[in-house]
């Protein structure tokens, strides 16, 4: 399955892609970006699927409560909040979303320097038809 339809599956369509866009941004724009997300894989002891996603090989996969360990309750529940879903449907889209946003990001097999913010929005923006 590529990433569109993965993302699909996991929004299911609608309105919410719009949204689902934004928070894989802020995922991965925040402070230290891409990095900072690999960090945190890493300090939760999950840094061997992460580093699956950026790696050239097969992708690890990741569970929703893998998900809800990452990122804390309070920020899926802030997130979810905003988007109007549940902690647990939000963190099953990620989990399927995730590990294919990062492949993308890091084709060949390593964390890019520059604007990862700009890559990510130029790379989710195609995926959700936007130019």
């Amino acid at each position: 399955m590529d990433i569109l339809n993965t993302i699909q599956s996991a929004l299911g369509g609608g309105d919410k892609k719009d949204d689902l866009m934004s928070t894989v941004m802020e995922l991965l724009g925040g402070q230290g970006g891409l990095q900072n997300l690999i960090s945190q894989f890493d300090s939760k002891g999950l840094g061997d699927i992460i580093g699956s996603w950026v790696s050239t090989g097969q992708n690890k996969s990741i569970s929703p409560d893998q998900i809800k360990n990452v990122f804390g309750s309070d920020t899926l529940s802030g997130i979810a909040s905003k988007l109007g879903v549940n902690v647990n449907e939000l963190s099953g889209q990620l989990s399927n979303l995730l590990p294919d946003v990062v492949d993308k990001l890091t084709p060949n097999g390593k964390v890019p320097e520059g604007d990862i913010l700009g890559q990510a929005s130029d790379l989710l923006g195609g995926l959700f038809g936007k130019k």
